[in-house]
């Protein structure tokens, strides 16, 4: 009969949370639906800003294939008529449902969120998501700012609640509705916190005591990290708290008492979400839907909060492209469970401790892209077939592959017999960042096609992280690897951070060879 299948997509989440091993961060909710999932703890991003990873997931294809590194073209007309993950659900039967930030809203997804093409329903938006950026936040002054940091009295905001609680309750209304009508469904709904500006309701602040925020490990630029490679965060120095501390662009640090802030923010953002993804996983319980749902948890890419000297995301760093990755699925990954038994009971952050371990938890380095071909075969329909090398005109196919086969985490070995077998079938995540030139300035985190001149292409696998920065022409959409502007590597095992870039002192040919490939 096939399973229902529940995604959740966080915007701007990188892996803090109880079940990766942060022992700051109280996120109870998620951490219990990771001690009953197969969790992925190296799992990438293809490009660490919203609306290209979105289609690139959504679509199985990279962003070379969708040709959307900005936000500005829709792929149907701009590439080629891909179909999504959802039209595939659609076209086999299932109620496909779009709550939240989904698809990147605007022209990337056709002002419709791809619509009807994807999606059963007019996608639902929350009604309240137009005051995200107005100004909402009190000042010590008591006047009101658009701020960076801005925790809230959300009986205060405008229509008293915020996006996220809106979200969660028509998700839930939704979930009703399939139960009622006894529908097989696709729900995919996408959280908009922990996006800037840092808005939640103030009362997470109890949960970070400023004392215990530290800085980042290493909230210095790298003395080796090319300049192509930094970001310079512009969208926070336009937020009236960042602007009010008037500091040196590109490199300039913030103030550590004001990057203890904004880090303690951020986590109080990730608490309140994890409220409302409690919310919704316990309203499968008591819809009785646990057992036939099939639940995704992930996010759209990660976010840099100071490491490097660097902000947000628009990188190729592990901070921006590592993402939580988790799949839940009905005795796969937990054995059933018996009728009236609860799954995921809601957990309050605020009296909860989080000390459960996932499930299972595979160290594979895996891809977003993967998520199209991986749903499918868990939804027990038939895989796409793996896209060929030019894949404009092919209507289905994906450029990711299934990661059901890593379900099995006895199975991971640790030693490999054979070296140069083990080093050509290891699994690598790519994901690719453009720049518009080699210094930072001030549209270097979100280029335009038109102004794309240099493209970044990484490689993670276990050990490594190896990118090369080449000349890329946006008017052919061509990367020349023969015009090499920059180059990073960093070995795993001993920088974990990625601090020292050991290219220019390593003979990398071996890494070059396996990224043109």
């Amino acid at each position: 009969d096939g399973m229902n299948v529940l995604l959740i997509v966080v915007d701007d989440l990188r892996p803090v949370l109880g079940c990766y091993g942060d022992k700051l961060v109280k996120s109870p909710n998620i951490d219990q639906l990771a001690s009953r999932s197969i969790v992925f703890s190296n799992a990438f991003a293809q490009q660490a800003v919203c609306a290209p990873s979105r289609v690139s997931f959504l679509t199985g294809r990279r962003p070379d294939t969708t040709r959307l590194y900005d936000f500005y073209s829709y792929w149907r007309v701009h590439a080629g008529n891909y179909s999504t993950m959802p039209q595939y659900f659609k076209e086999n039967g299932y109620v496909t449902l779009s709550v939240g930030k989904v698809f990147h809203p605007g022209v990337s997804s056709n002002y419709s969120d791809d619509y009807p093409y994807s999606w059963s329903i007019p996608p639902f938006h929350p009604s309240t998501e137009k005051y995200e950026n107005d100004k909402t936040c009190r000042g010590k002054d008591g006047k009101l700012y658009a701020n960076l940091v801005c925790p809230v009295d959300v009986s205060e905001m405008p229509s008293g609640t915020l996006p996220d609680i809106q979200s969660t309750e028509e998700a839930i209304r939704l979930l009703d509705v399939m139960k009622t009508n006894k529908q097989k469904f696709f729900l995919a709904v996408g959280y908009h916190k922990p996006h800037i500006p840092l808005r939640y309701p103030q009362e997470f602040l109890k949960l970070y005591p400023l004392e215990n925020i530290t800085l980042a490990p290493d909230p210095w630029v790298p003395e080796k990290l090319p300049s192509v490679a930094y970001n310079p965060w512009t969208d926070i120095r336009q937020r009236d708290d960042v602007k009010a501390l008037n500091v040196s662009f590109p490199y300039g640090p913030l103030p550590d008492d004001f990057q203890r802030r904004i880090r303690q923010s951020y986590y109080a953002a990730v608490s309140y979400l994890d409220m409302q993804v409690g919310l919704l996983l316990n309203a499968l319980d008591d819809l009785g839907l646990s057992n036939s749902t099939v639940v995704v948890f992930t996010a759209d890419h990660g976010w840099s909060l100071g490491e490097h000297g660097e902000w947000a995301k628009y990188s190729n760093f592990d901070v921006a492209t590592r993402v939580p990755l988790m799949f839940y699925v009905p005795g796969m990954t937990t054995s059933s469970v018996s009728q009236g038994e609860r799954v995921f009971p809601y957990l309050d952050p605020f009296s909860h401790a989080s000390a459960l371990v996932p499930q299972g938890r595979s160290k594979k380095a895996v891809e977003l892209v993967s998520l199209f071909a991986t749903l499918a075969e868990l939804a027990g329909l038939q895989v796409p077939p793996v896209c060929p090398e030019t894949s404009f005109h092919v209507a289905l196919c994906t450029e990711g592959t299934s990661i059901v086969r890593y379900f099995n985490t006895s199975e991971e070995k640790n030693g490999c017999d054979d070296t140069y077998r083990c080093f050509n079938e290891e699994p690598v995540a790519f994901s690719q960042y453009p720049r518009p030139a080699d210094t930072p300035q001030w549209n270097s985190d979100k280029p335009k096609l038109k102004d794309i001149r240099i493209m970044g292409y990484s490689m993670r696998t276990v050990d490594y992280r190896y990118t090369v920065w080449v000349q890329f022409n946006p008017n052919n959409f061509s990367a020349n690897f023969e015009d090499v502007h920059a180059g990073e590597l960093y070995m795993v095992e001993t920088d974990p951070n990625q601090d020292y870039n050991i290219y220019n002192n390593t003979s990398h040919g071996v890494f070059f060879k396996k990224i043109l490939d």
